[in-house]
């Protein structure tokens, strides 16, 4: 499938590789032309200087860019360059409005875009494990559907354009209360006194199991914050979520507060550490 991939960033650029590694015939651009220089060096694909170059005559489209405005931006630029008949697919994480626009301006010009934010991390990038939660036509994910396989473990179509993105924003709002349990969880352990290595040793076999306790309490208790998503990026993701509840009447209580506890790690210059940096705001009030 001849494919172009915008976005080589910490996520897009190992999602292209696997893609190339699977066979197909990819072109890279990045907004950054070094950067889309030294991805196709390093993995044998191709990269072009500009979204019309990349997209030229392309079946398949993918975006890993960074909000709405990118994806209007690269979107639009690359439509009237793509293969009739041609599919967007969007891993960024953006609004569902976003998504339903771009849907019905592809449509009006003989193409697809599906919606399909990811779960798993660098790490699931990098491994090729990601989670896949798309919207749009079915049809139209189906055709795309192999080739997103070289990095995904799961792929699971939501519905019409705009439910992948609603169903990202339901894992945010789900991670964002787990990872404040955890960080409440380590301080109240260290505050006790106790053994934290045997405290959660013990619960963790339990049903307070979770992904982040397994892989985050270690380094959270150590007050290491170096570990995948960025605070950035989550507070940007749960304002997304946050505008969407006020719009559809959720009730979002626990999300908004972990949300203004992450404005507070921000202002302590924790910008870059993982959404685990929770536990840093504890921490600093011992």
């Amino acid at each position: 499938m001849k494919i172009a991939f915008a976005g080589l960033g910490v996520m897009g650029a190992p999602m292209a590789r696997h893609l190339v590694e699977a066979g197909h015939d990819v072109t890279g651009f990045n907004r950054s032309p070094a950067k889309a220089e030294a991805w196709a060096s390093a993995v044998g694909g191709r990269f072009a200087a500009t979204v019309a170059e990349a997209a030229q005559g392309a079946d398949l489209f993918i975006l890993c860019v960074g909000n709405d405005d990118d994806v209007r931006a690269v979107a639009t630029e690359a439509l009237p360059h793509l293969a009739e008949g041609a599919v967007i697919v969007d891993h960024t994480t953006t609004s569902a409005k976003v998504a339903r626009e771009m849907a019905e301006l592809a449509e009006g010009q003989g193409r697809r875009f599906i919606d399909a934010p990811v779960s798993g991390g660098q790490a699931g990038a990098e491994n090729g494990q990601l989670s896949v939660m798309a919207g749009g036509d079915a049809g139209a994910l189906a055709k795309a559907e192999p080739a997103l396989q070289a990095y995904s473990k799961a792929i699971k179509h939501m519905g019409p354009a705009g439910t992948g993105q609603l169903t990202k924003m339901v894992n945010q709002i789900a991670i964002a209360g787990v990872v404040q349990g955890l960080a409440e969880a380590v301080h109240f352990a260290q505050v006790a006194g106790l053994d934290t290595d045997a405290a959660f040793d013990a619960v963790s076999k339990g049903a307070a199991q979770s992904w982040q306790m397994d892989n985050r309490w270690k380094t959270a208790a150590r007050g290491e914050f170096e570990f995948g998503f960025a605070v950035d990026w989550m507070r940007k993701d749960l304002g997304l979520v946050l505008d969407e509840a006020r719009s559809n009447g959720a009730r979002l209580a626990l999300t908004a507060l972990v949300d203004q506890f992450y404005a507070e790690v921000q202002a302590m210059g924790g910008n870059r550490w993982d959404t685990s940096s929770l536990a840093a705001r504890l921490q600093s009030k011992d």
